[in-house]
C-alpha cells in the first residue's frame, strides 16, 4: 500500500436494543470479540473478549455492558486498539449474540436492535440485523491485519449463526463459504 493511509488502527462497537415489555424476561445481548493467530487465522480464536473479561494486553476490552438494554443510548460498548495488538495476531472477529435465558431468542424477538462500528468520528458500519432475524448470533465484523503493510483493514458484514454463547464462540471466526 502507497501513500499516507494507516489502515485502522482504534475502533468503537456499540450495540443497543430496547428493554422487554413489562412482565417480560430482559433481554441480554453480548459483544463478543475473537482474536486469531497469524498461524491459524481461521483456526480456533488465541482469546475471546466479552462480558467480564478483556484481553491480555488491554488493546481490547468491553467499556459497557449492559444485561436489559435500559441504557441510555448505546447499552454496550467496547474498544479495539487494533494498532497496538502485537503481530502475532492477523485477525479479530466481532460478534453479537443473545443470551438464550429463559427460551430461545432470535434476533426478530429483540426490539430494535442495532449496531454501530466507527473509527473516531467515522463511522464504517450500521446496521439492525435485519439480514438475520431468524439467528440466535451474528458476526458484524471482521479485521485483518495485512501481511506485508502491517496494517488494519476493516471487513463489513453482517453473517447469522443459530447458536448459543458457548457454541458461538466456538463457530464464530471459521472462513465463510465460497
Amino acid at each position: 500500500m502507497t501513500g499516507f493511509s494507516k489502515g485502522i488502527r482504534k475502533v468503537e462497537v456499540a450495540l443497543k436494543w430496547d428493554p422487554s415489555p413489562a412482565g417480560r424476561p430482559p433481554t441480554d445481548l453480548d459483544i463478543v470479540a475473537a482474536t486469531f493467530l497469524s498461524g491459524a487465522p481461521y483456526g480456533d480464536p488465541a482469546y475471546l473478549v466479552h462480558f467480564d473479561s478483556r484481553s491480555p494486553d488491554g488493546t481490547i476490552l468491553l467499556n459497557r455492558d449492559s444485561t436489559d438494554g435500559k441504557g441510555f443510548g448505546w447499552d454496550e460498548v467496547m474498544t479495539l486498539e487494533l494498532d497496538r495488538l502485537s503481530d502475532r495476531y492477523a485477525r479479530v472477529v466481532v460478534g453479537v449474540v443473545i443470551q438464550q435465558r429463559p427460551g430461545h431468542k432470535t434476533f426478530a424477538q429483540v426490539l430494535n436492535p442495532a449496531i454501530r462500528i466507527r473509527e473516531g468520528y467515522t463511522v464504517l458500519a450500521e446496521d439492525g440485523f435485519a439480514s438475520v432475524l431468524g439467528s440466535t448470533a451474528a458476526t458484524i465484523a471482521e479485521f485483518v491485519r495485512d501481511d506485508d503493510a502491517q496494517e488494519w483493514t476493516f471487513r463489513p458484514g453482517v453473517r447469522g449463526f443459530d447458536e448459543d454463547p458457548a457454541t458461538f464462540t466456538r463457530v464464530m471466526g471459521r472462513a465463510q463459504p465460497s
